[in-house]
């Protein structure tokens, strides 16, 4: 495994100004792996600045053929080193290897995802004519242009860290806007690798594209987001978090991209096959938990619960972790300690506020090492309990009970947050009904699945703002102008 521990800036991979590095710690075995560029306001500085220049100076934004040309490039680039890259992935994230292979989302599935770009730029309508109008008796021919919206801020997490940077790398660059592409400390190297692969595969011009990897998430981050020459910010990452960005924005009144938190219910209305849909449930260990999308709330009918809780404490024993290279495994550790004692502490706060732990809670027995946690179930939760209420992002699931599919809209609904969520019925027509009273951006009806190039995602609430991925991720890299002539 050969990392790329270099920041990478107006086209050169380049060591942090000051010299300064910062350990890149694996959470499965809390050992150092390596190392990586710290940067500070000076190299930020210099990645702004080189977006802008890039950005004003050069035909990036209007050279279509061009753009097209360089993601191809790019995409030849990334399954070059695809191997290497899932084992760095892997090694930062605490992934297992069967989530970051074949059709995990973590490597293999968002480079694929580039193809869905590279099929639909060229049929872009750039300019299109609205027609003859003669608004306030001036006859005019208009004119609708879309165009890039400028230097954007790609603000990443380290959950699924390739995915998330190339969901927002991939539409912008094709948009024809120039980055700066600043990486959750957690995981750099999922970020600097892309500098290399541009850098040594591509003709994307110096300045297009910059990464910045830093041990302190707010400082630079803040310098990037606050900055006048940014014309747009988009972040993935915690509520907390967002809401900061947004207001720090407003003060440029720039366009901000939110993707949030989430606290989604899967809803098992009383004619579901508790047999197949509960092992759905089973989703709250992939990765440990760590996604924003997992249905992490289950809601079933009050008759039912005690067939739920019997045929849970079954599925959650199929699940096998501690072993990263394993090709059958779904989960790893939390991202870091942090995270690890945050964790807990919810499940601490769930015990006290009187759920009833019907399986896990603690430290695995049978690992020594890495920030494993076991997969958890709480039952007899009410919604008003902290641990329905708030993202704890690890292997947790709240079992919540509701009297019909009125009570279960309600309870579903009944949240800050709306970006997922799942129905389950033998009647499709009864679940979709369920499923469009939901106040949520994504839905899985009996078992369906949204995640793929084409889909837009995105979600409803405090879960954020606008749409990643499929045409409308596109679009939201874009600013349109109207253009009147006189006829």
């Amino acid at each position: 495994m050969n990392p790329e521990t270099r920041l990478f800036i107006d086209g050169e991979l380049v060591d942090a100004a000051s010299g300064k590095t910062y350990p890149n710690i694996n959470p499965a075995t809390e050992e150092m792996m390596g190392e990586v560029a710290d940067a500070g306001p000076e190299d930020m500085e210099k990645a702004i600045a080189a977006a802008r220049r890039a950005f004003d100076k050069t035909d990036w934004s209007t050279n279509h053929a061009f753009r097209h040309h360089c993601l191809q490039q790019l995409q030849e680039g990334l399954l070059a080193v695809q191997d290497e890259f899932k084992q760095q992935i892997s090694a930062e994230t605490g992934a297992p290897m069967g989530i970051c292979g074949g059709s995990g989302p973590q490597c293999e599935v968002p480079i694929s995802f580039i193809d869905f770009t590279l099929e639909n730029l060229p049929k872009f309508e750039w300019s299109r004519d609205i027609g003859i109008a003669e608004p306030l008796g001036q006859r005019s021919r208009r004119l609708v242009e879309k165009e890039a919206i400028g230097v954007v801020a790609a603000v990443t997490p380290w959950n699924v860290p390739l995915q998330i940077n190339l969901a927002k790398c991939i539409p912008a660059l094709a948009a024809g806007c120039t980055l700066v592409l600043k990486a959750a400390p957690d995981t750099p190297w999922s970020a600097t690798m892309l500098g290399r692969v541009i850098k040594e595969h591509t003709d994307i011009p110096a300045g297009v594209f910059n990464v910045i990897t830093a041990s302190d998430p707010a400082e630079v981050g803040d310098q990037l987001v606050g900055d006048p020459r940014v014309d747009m910010v988009s972040f993935t990452g915690s509520t907390t978090v967002g809401k900061h960005i947004m207001a720090r924005a407003s003060e440029t009144v720039k366009k901000v991209f939110l993707e949030l938190g989430g606290k989604s219910a899967n809803i098992m209305l009383d004619d579901a096959d508790f047999s197949t849909s509960l092992l759905s449930c089973l989703a709250v260990c992939f990765h440990a938990g760590q996604g924003c999308a997992i249905l992490t709330r289950l809601l079933v009918p009050k008759a039912r619960q005690p067939e739920a809780e019997e045929l849970l404490k079954t599925y959650f024993g199929f699940i096998q972790y501690g072993d990263p290279s394993a090709e059958d495994q779904i989960m790893g550790p939390v991202v870091n300690k942090r995270q690890y004692e945050r964790v807990l502490a919810y499940i601490e706060k769930g015990k006290a506020e009187g759920a009833r732990l019907l399986l896990g809670g603690g430290k695995p027995a049978h690992l020594d090492k890495g920030y494993y946690i076991e997969p958890t179930v709480f039952v007899d939760v009410s919604n008003d309990m902290t641990i329905a209420r708030e993202e704890i992002f690890g292997p947790v699931l709240c079992v919540i009970s509701f009297d019909d599919d009125d009570d279960a809209v309600r309870i579903a609904n009944d949240s800050v947050f709306g970006l997922s969520g799942g129905v389950y019925s033998a009647d499709e027509e009864r679940a979709l009904a369920v499923a469009r009273r939901l106040r949520t951006g994504t839905l899985i009806v009996n078992g369906g699945n949204y995640y793929s190039a084409d889909a837009p995602f995105g979600g409803y609430k405090q879960s954020g703002i606008g749409r990643e991925m499929g045409p409308e991720g596109f679009e939201e890299y874009l600013e349109t102008k109207t253009i009147a002539i006189g006829a």
